[in-house]
């Protein structure tokens, strides 16, 4: 895992299956459900590893990756984990490949969209338990955002509209905040 880039990999797997989904043919629900499946649960096999390869009682953030970014903000690509977030990732990758299995028979509308948003809010989870640098954070988690106000307003329950609109009014208030923070404080 020295080697490869397992963080990035980690994060990034789940957008290319949905970048996939989004390219197949609406018609296509079947394939468009195995092929959502199939990424959702290899997703949680890549993330097994993270489990048995971690070390409890070490000292610090564990399989870190670093690069320059935006060097004139201060701001890198810098990834890790810790033992809350190591068992963040291992049930968000386990609930969404659940959660996709689970919705195959009820999702009879849209499901490229469907199963492309879930594959895409699942990247901008884990990027967010695996960013070190807080604008990372910050761009992961207002991309994780997106893909949830379309899941709830589009197939969400009979009220899904106004809880929409509640979730982006609360979140943007909060991600406001956490943008001013963010520039005061950096």
């Amino acid at each position: 895992m020295a080697l490869f880039p397992w963080m990035t990999w980690l994060i990034f797997f789940p957008l290319i299956g949905a970048a996939l989904i989004a390219l197949m043919p609406a018609s296509a629900g079947r394939l468009i459900r195995r092929w959502a499946i199939a990424v959702a649960v290899a997703e949680f096999a890549f993330s097994l590893p993270l489990w048995w390869r971690f070390l409890p009682y070490g000292p610090d953030f564990q399989f870190v990756e670093r690069h320059d970014w935006l060097p004139g903000l201060g701001a890198s690509y810098h990834l890790g984990v810790d033992g809350v977030s190591v068992l963040l990732i291992l049930l968000t990758t386990l609930m969404t490949a659940l959660a996709v299995i689970a919705s195959s028979p009820a999702i009879q509308t849209r499901e490229r969209e469907f199963y492309a948003m879930m594959l895409a809010l699942e990247t901008g989870m884990l990027g967010t338990f695996m960013a070190l640098d807080l604008l990372m954070f910050y761009v992961f988690w207002e991309a994780m955002l997106i893909p949830m106000y379309l899941l709830i307003g589009v197939w969400g329950g009979p009220r899904r509209i106004y809880a929409a609109i509640k979730f982006f009014l609360y979140t943007m208030a909060g991600s406001v905040l956490m943008l001013v923070a963010l520039l005061r404080g950096g």
